[in-house]
């Protein structure tokens, strides 16, 4: 009983830092604008921001406090033993009920939530002009996000399991490879099939702008043949620029609401900051980060996941890998929240590094003035609190890269 406590403490001092960090944040929505960003917003436009980063402050806190209520609610009135339960009625194969158990949580969880996501979406976002998606967008969207994470989580989630019945403790190092080729293949092949589902992706076609990005390119000997404009616009009008893939499959993929946001130059230097992610190895550098954390989670995983107490923590009778994953992952999450924040700091200094690649390359003028016309056209936070930004962001404030690039 007192594991279980531990892990009802872990869940509700979470929650207590999150809110103590948003307060924290939220004090400072009415801070002046600094010196080198007053010309980001007028003074109607700032008050609009604020505006729009109070309304969703009060929202965020109302879904979290319901959130961690109803988590609470679940874990006290032994809600994991009575989805088992239920789950060993379809089935004896132990993958099986794994699978209905985590399928019925999942869904369950996501309907629950969905009144929540339609009303910051078509209230909040719609009231400050961003939403651009339509009813049948958003429930198209749950319902392609279901059967994704059904095909896909069921495959990887089936395999783990099966190498568990089979290989005991060693289970983890077969997990470990089948993540990390998974892990692998999305990074390669996300944007070609994956994104289809759910956007429309066009090469960029020939004209000036494509011109000046083959230009660039030529100029950091950096191949680049794969340009596209994504649909960004179908759902939202806030913009957005990545870079995705490795070797051949390496891609540039904007957003229509960038091309309409930004002029040429602007754009050039958000794809020059993009290129140096991809010549500072950033990319590979976060997959091999990725990949090494994973194989210690699953490591860790497998030195506990036989334990009884897991499951008896959670008042389950039947002790079985997906309650004990359940319990594992509550009580790695002060763990996970440690490698997060180390991995949102080495985040933040990639930005640095990718801003200086585009200002050496290309130019500092035309990255700020696109950075400050992002920021604008979302109503970004331009104070936020230093202890908000070290827990939650991973790119520098917009104040820190103005500074960073003008030096």
């Amino acid at each position: 009983m007192s594991l279980f406590y531990i892990i009802i403490a872990i869940l509700v001092v979470s929650f207590v830092i999150d809110q103590i960090l948003d307060f924290l944040n939220a004090k400072h929505y009415n801070d002046p604008l600094p010196a080198e960003l007053q010309d980001v917003f007028d003074e109607a436009e700032y008050k609009k921001s604020q505006r729009y980063k109070k309304e969703s402050y009060k929202f965020g806190m109302l879904t979290s406090v319901i959130s961690l209520l109803a988590t609470l609610l679940f874990f006290f009135l032994d809600g994991f033993a009575y989805v088992d339960n239920l789950a060993r009625t379809v089935s004896n194969n132990e993958i099986i009920i794994a699978l209905v158990f985590f399928g019925i949580i999942m869904i369950t969880s996501d309907i629950l939530s969905t009144p929540f996501s339609y009303y910051s979406t078509f209230v909040i976002e719609e009231k400050y002009g961003f939403n651009k998606t339509t009813r049948k967008t958003f429930f198209l969207d749950k319902l392609k996000g279901w059967l994704m994470g059904a095909i896909i989580g069921g495959i990887i989630l089936g395999a783990i399991i099966w190498f568990y019945q089979s290989t005991g403790k060693n289970f983890w190092l077969y997990a470990w490879g089948i993540i990390t080729a998974f892990t692998i293949l999305m990074n390669l092949f996300y944007a070609r099939f994956i994104v289809p589902l759910f956007n429309k992706q066009t090469p960029l076609e020939e004209g000036s702008l494509r011109s000046q990005i083959e230009t660039y390119a030529l100029k950091v000997g950096f191949t680049l043949d794969k340009i596209f404009v994504i649909d960004g616009s179908k759902r939202s009008t806030k913009a957005n620029a990545y870079f995705s893939g490795f070797g051949s499959e390496k891609r540039v993929t904007l957003y229509d609401t960038l091309i309409k946001d930004l002029n040429e130059e602007e754009i050039v230097a958000v794809l020059a900051h993009e290129v140096g992610h991809y010549k500072r190895n950033h990319i590979i550098i976060n997959l091999f980060a990725a990949v090494i954390t994973t194989g210690f989670t699953l490591w860790l995983l497998s030195v506990f996941i036989g334990n009884p107490l897991l499951s008896e923590a959670l008042n389950v009778s039947h002790p079985s890998f997906h309650i004990g994953l359940i319990a594992f992952g509550v009580l790695y999450s002060p763990i996970s929240g440690i490698t997060g924040l180390i991995m949102k700091y080495l985040s933040r200094k990639f930005e640095y590094q990718a801003d200086n690649y585009a200002k050496k390359t290309y130019a500092a003028i035309p990255l700020i003035s696109g950075l400050k016309k992002l920021s604008k056209n979302s109503l970004s936070n331009l104070t936020p609190h230093p202890l908000y930004v070290f827990a939650h962001y991973s790119h520098p404030t917009l104040l820190q890269r103005f500074r960073n690039l003008k030096k």
